[in-house]
């Protein structure tokens, strides 16, 4: 299954899901990902969160049928998902503007209509990547757990970032690392046992027992499709995210594994435009 079929399929998931509890594992499944994968791409591709996405979805619909007269506010709240009728009328007025009474007595709902995946043809941009066959790595690492929900992970991260350039972190990774060309933010998209969390590391690679407050893991050698990135950050990493998903994976002939990505960044000024990273994406052959 391709990749555009299979994300396709997951929000088809998704819409013919909307009332009653969501089952994102399944909406993954859809896709051939995990379900913390299927979120960030969710994000990337879409630029809202799914949770955002099906909360639009589930208001949009209850501002329809109540326009149409098809049911009651407490029969709405219910149906798609709040407690009460109190809470529903609230997240009702953020959404649409006007409140669940007023649109049963005429005011006009807001539309919010669902997402289709659909590949538009740009022309002539060149995008670099190479395949590489990489050994083993061996990564000294300091991990933090972080969310996706609500696309959190975009400040969170960079925030420990932030942290970690501050109470030394970075200068002891480098200290511990013979190769000192990259400094690695190392995203793994199955390790927690929920679809809402991952663990984010700030590593380098490196030999030898892990200090306190670290850990120390092996990535098998594979296969990675490695994609330069310049400019400052954190802005051109979420951009050429974004180019990646949309652009290149749709056309290659190779596929992510979903079991981890890497960024790689070398030392030097992050808020320039002339700074250089890179992203490294484990893939196997479609």
């Amino acid at each position: 299954m391709d990749w555009v079929t299979g994300f396709q399929r997951a929000l088809d998931y998704i819409e013919a899901h909307l009332t009653g509890e969501l089952d994102i594992s399944a909406a993954a499944r859809e896709a051939a990902c995990s379900p913390f994968y299927f979120q960030r791409l969710f994000g990337i591709l879409c630029g809202m969160s799914l949770g955002e996405y099906v909360r639009s979805r589930r208001l949009a619909e209850a501002g329809r049928e109540l326009a149409a007269g098809d049911g009651k506010v407490l029969d709405m709240a219910l149906k798609y998902g709040y407690e009460s009728p109190e809470s529903f009328a609230r997240a009702f007025q953020r959404f649409h503007g006007v409140t669940p009474s007023e649109v049963r007595r005429g005011a006009h709902p807001r539309s919010f209509e669902p997402f289709t995946v659909h590949i538009t043809l740009k022309g002539g941009h060149i995008m670099d990547c190479k395949i590489v066959e990489k050994p083993a790595l061996t990564l000294l690492e300091r991990v933090e757990q972080h969310t996706i929900v609500d696309s959190q992970n975009e400040n969170t991260i960079p925030d420990f970032w932030t942290r970690a350039q501050a109470d030394g972190t970075l200068e002891k990774l480098l200290a511990q690392a013979p190769d000192k060309t990259f400094v690695y933010g190392v995203c793994y998209g199955n390790a927690p046992s929920d679809e809402k969390t991952f663990d984010y590391a700030i590593a380098a690679d490196c030999g030898g027992p892990a200090p306190e407050g670290f850990r120390r893991t092996v990535i098998p050698a594979q296969t990675w499709a490695v994609f330069p990135c310049r400019g400052p950050m954190p802005k051109a990493i979420q951009q050429l995210w974004h180019r990646i998903i949309t652009e290149y994976f749709p056309s290659s002939r190779y596929e992510p594994t979903y079991e981890l990505d890497i960024e790689a960044y070398p030392d030097g000024d992050m808020s320039s435009p002339d700074y250089t990273s890179e992203i490294w994406v484990p893939v196997r052959e479609k």
